[in-house]
């Protein structure tokens, strides 16, 4: 029988869908291996990390050999791979539906709005 590898997370907390990933995983209890990658000292632009995501973001996880990124992609396969509580992705397909219409809608605007706030207050002022 062939060994199973940990879930691997590659986040940094930084990033919001890093924190959405991370949060799912913790409260959930999936198992999982936490791997940190440091996007103000330039970590996602390394050559091991650009070999599982070429678009040099977080997050990213590997499942047993299998790399997916895009946190929305992500939290949608951990919610129907594992025994999770229904009240995180019904199975119930309209009600599916109302949690991937969310899902689309916060990133597409919300999360898009808040992240250009945050580069400019934040990473172009280098405060940290």
């Amino acid at each position: 029988m062939a060994s199973r590898l940990p879930l691997r997370v590659y986040f940094d907390l930084l990033s919001q869908p890093s924190r959405a990933v991370l949060i799912f995983l913790r409260r959930t209890g999936i198992p999982h291996v936490e791997k940190p990658v440091a996007l103000r000292k330039g970590e996602q632009r390394s050559p091991e990390f650009t070999k599982l995501n070429p678009n040099q973001k977080v997050p990213v996880i590997v499942d047993n050999g299998f790399v997916l990124t895009e946190s929305v992609a992500i939290l949608k396969y951990l919610a129907t791979k594992y025994d999770i509580p229904q009240f995180w992705y019904p199975v119930d397909s309209m009600q599916r539906a109302k949690v991937d219409e969310y899902m689309a809608w916060q990133h597409a605007t919300v999360r898009y709005h808040a992240s250009k706030v945050f580069i400019l207050e934040v990473w172009t002022k280098k405060s940290f």
